[in-house]
């Protein structure tokens, strides 16, 4: 498979991770019925305009479109560990109490002990940012 065939994969990989995420956050909301704390709608303020940047990378085939999808999910990731440590840590939980209507120290979910929403959210961000660089990378060597 040659480079730009392998970078449009990705690029579509990211774009379907990006969307993913967003009909993740949409699900735990709107059919599950768990309502938003501060923290994650900074996090949606950051994932949900991914799904059109990299659409249109995908799109336009062109990943130098999509920097401001690298600077979003940057950010998205630091956040999400922010927001974890705050459900995980006990020394942080005292300051999730407080964050708003909805307390972020709240955990919906907390699969297997340690997949809370957060950590869903920061692995998204995680797999996209990676796989940007991935791809910038593979374009310089070109």
């Amino acid at each position: 498979m040659d480079n730009t065939k392998s970078n449009e994969t990705l690029l579509m990989l990211v774009w379907a991770q990006a969307l993913l995420a967003l009909l993740g956050s949409l699900f735990f909301s709107e059919v599950m019925g768990y309502i938003p704390c501060e923290l994650c709608w900074i996090q949606r303020i950051l994932m949900y305009p991914l799904v059109i940047i990299y659409g249109v990378a995908a799109i336009k085939k062109d990943i130098a479109v999509a920097l401001p999808g690298l600077i979003l999910s940057g950010v998205g990731v630091l956040v999400s560990i922010y927001h974890y440590l705050i459900q995980k840590m006990p020394a942080l939980q005292e300051a999730g109490g407080s964050c708003g209507a909805v307390p972020c120290n709240t955990q919906y979910v907390n699969y297997f002990g340690f997949v809370t929403i957060p950590f869903l959210a920061g692995i998204a961000f995680i797999v996209i940012f990676v796989l940007h660089i991935i791809i910038i990378k593979q374009v310089r060597r070109k």
